[in-house]
């Protein structure tokens, strides 16, 4: 398997629509620069593009960004990414902006038609101090930036209509506060101007994560909670909650709002409730019976559930199982598959290149538990030396408020089909398991995770399913941190790749974008105060500890993690002989989109392991210089990992 086989062909399935029997989505290319277009489907037709080139939607809200198109009574209102405006269009048409030429941005579309406008959420960029984000409304004539109804908070989210037009509810919060956190749940009803009036706040007084406000058929209010340790979904009247039964335990309905918009319940014409249900970091989609407290998984061999829409015409589910890529899906309530609408890849492969995952759990510090996802080294061309364990990639994804789940990954088959087993880990502060779970990480950034990272790789090699001096981590962003910080206070790793990581905590609390400027307060502590902690913390100033060899690869357009992030300690590691390689890539920003910058990501990975590793690589690689490895060599440095820590025990169950 080649690094060009893990983007030819492939799209990025997302954000459903519905209207007038039509389906629409979004959809990300990478072979286009990773523009996102929409996408429709009528039954018995076939997927047709109907956003042409160079059109490109997408949000910058938050800049992790959001829902960024609606479709309703047969017309299209979506977010330009270019230039941030928001456009109206009529399929076949022109687009028109409907606001005007300025550092605005929108998300999260809902149509207000008894008052004839738009309501979203709306992100002012203009000069002025920090960027302020409101609830606005939109006139559906003319260019207009929109009537401010609410901006009595640092961030404002999902709003959400009655049936009948009459109520609207949303979720706000203020800093240090992440959505995952402490926000507040708002309703209110409309005067003849379309204010708000009567603005009641549901959850005084209450620390808990309150996201995806919906309203039932009955115009009765609803949202998901986690005010016991699990996220599930709420009827609400005043301040009363009351939990919507689900037979379900230790499960999870809701998630991280990195993105704003992204909807984990829906309401169905008989009063049932399609869901996405979170359970042990393995994603499905079920329907809730209210009336009978009782929970039905539909029968989807899911991994994770991109979204899913309840409609007249059936269940449109994004489904992505772990043997084969992600599918758009218009399914029976039970789960039979009526169409296969779309694909996330044109490339299919044979069964026998799939690892069969297994979930585990281990032992870390403190005497707590962490989790993870083992894939096997598979490849049907290939079989492994009978008496060798294999080399362990451990894999950590970013947030660090986040996720890991067992669904179809190419890039992962690049890795397992070239003989390495992964572990993608679930540390400490992963979403998935609980609000307590969740927050274990606050205080202990750049602590509990690197723990983590190391227990769960020295517990699998002490069950002979890695090899101990063959270790090797990557992540990116915050995972590209825990890779960093690895390799700073911790000698288990013979090799590192940082993607876009985080190598100075202290100028990140100084440099970032609002959504996160004040994030590290709760996993680190707040800034200044805290300032020993934030050096203590990062990797560029504890260079003394790093001696494993290391790859560095940036966006030099990231908004998120300033390029610094990564230079700077590229050129402190160089100066200090550890072997170090540094590959930038223009115009990319959080994030790789480009297939051409994809492409060269993995084969540089894999050259630098190859060289660090010593083996031989199958696929023709262009060449990486990876400053100091020869001096390392013959100056007889070490660059290979080993084992720390004693022989541990832990569980493990197939998936």
């Amino acid at each position: 398997m080649t690094a060009a086989f893990t983007v030819e062909g492939v799209r990025e399935l997302g954000w459903l629509g519905y209207d007038r029997g039509v389906l629409y989505w979004t959809e990300s290319r990478p072979e286009e620069g990773g523009r996102n277009t929409i996408m429709r489907w009528l039954p018995g037709g076939e997927p047709e593009e109907i956003l042409p080139s160079p059109w490109y939607v997408r949000t910058r809200v938050h800049e992790y960004g959001g829902r960024s198109f609606l479709v309703e009574d047969g017309t299209v209102w979506f977010s330009n990414f270019d230039d941030q405006r928001l456009y109206c269009m009529l399929p076949g048409e022109e687009p028109r902006p409907i606001t005007p030429e300025a550092e605005l941005r929108y998300a999260a579309f809902v149509l207000d038609r008894p008052r004839k406008r738009l309501l979203c959420v709306r992100e002012d960029h203009r000069p002025g101090g920090e960027p302020r984000n409101t609830l606005v409304a939109l006139p559906l004539d003319g260019v207009n930036e929109g009537e401010i109804l609410f901006d009595d908070a640092d961030f404002v989210s999902a709003p959400s209509l009655s049936e009948d037009g009459s109520r609207i509810a949303f979720v706000s919060w203020r800093h240090p506060n992440m959505p995952w956190d402490d926000t507040s749940l708002w309703s209110a009803a409309f005067d003849e101007q379309g204010a708000l009036t009567g603005l009641a706040l549901h959850n005084e007084g209450v620390r808990e994560s309150v996201i995806d406000p919906r309203w039932g058929k009955d115009n009765r209010l609803h949202a998901i909670s986690d005010r016991d340790n699990w996220w599930g979904i709420y009827r609400i009247e005043g301040s009363r909650f009351d939990a919507i039964e689900t037979g379900i335990e230790r499960a999870e309905i809701g998630g991280p709002a990195w993105s704003i918009g992204e909807h984990y319940y829906h309401f169905m014409a008989d009063g049932r409730i399609a869901v996405r249900v979170m359970e042990g970091g393995v994603q499905s989609a079920a329907i809730i019976d209210p009336a009978r407290s009782r929970t039905s998984q539909l029968a989807l061999n899911s991994a994770s559930v991109i979204d899913l829409l309840p409609t007249e015409d059936g269940l449109f589910i994004i489904n992505a199982p772990y043997d084969q890529p992600p599918a758009l899906l218009q399914v029976n309530d039970d789960g039979a598959v009526r169409h296969v609408i779309r694909t996330a890849s044109d490339n299919r492969l044979d069964g026998g290149w799939i690892p069969a995952y297994r979930l585990i759990n281990f032992p870390t510090g403190n005497g707590e538990e962490a989790h993870g996802i083992y894939l096997p080294p598979t490849n049907p061309g290939a079989v492994a030396p009978a008496d060798a364990a294999p080399p362990l990639m451990v894999t950590v994804h970013g947030g660090p408020t986040g996720v890991s789940r067992p669904a179809y990954n190419v890039s992962h088959l690049y890795w397992t089909s070239r003989g390495f087993a992964i572990l993608d880990l679930n540390y400490r502060g992963s979403t998935g398991f609980g609000r307590e779970y969740r927050r274990s990480l606050y205080g202990r950034w750049g602590v509990a995770d690197v723990e983590d990272a190391v227990a769960g790789a020295t517990w699998l090699a002490d069950q002979g399913l890695a090899d101990p001096q063959r270790l090797v981590i990557r992540g990116g962003s915050a995972g590209g941190y825990t890779t960093l910080a690895a390799h700073a206070f911790h000698d288990a790793f013979a090799a590192g790749a940082s993607y876009f990581g985080i190598s100075d905590i202290e100028a990140l609390a100084r440099d970032t974008h609002k959504f996160e400027s004040r994030y590290l307060d709760q996993v680190i502590g707040p800034y200044p105060e805290c300032k020993d902690l934030y050096v203590q913390r990062s990797p560029i100033h504890s260079l003394e500890g790093f001696r494993a060899p290391l790859l560095l690869l940036q966006g030099l357009d990231d908004r998120v993690v300033p390029p610094d992030q990564s230079r700077l300690i590229f050129e402190a590691l160089k100066s200090r002989g550890v072997p170090t390689a540094y590959l930038p890539f223009a115009g990319e920003g959080h994030g790789f989109r480009r297939a051409s910058n994809r492409i060269r990501a993995l084969q540089a990975e894999l050259y630098f392991y190859a060289r660090v590793l010593d083996f031989e690589s199958s696929e023709e690689l262009p060449e990486l210089e990876i400053v100091g490895l020869e001096e390392s060599r013959t100056g007889g440095s070490r660059t290979g990992g080993s084992r720390t820590g004693g022989s541990r025990t832990g569980e493990s169950r197939d998936g």
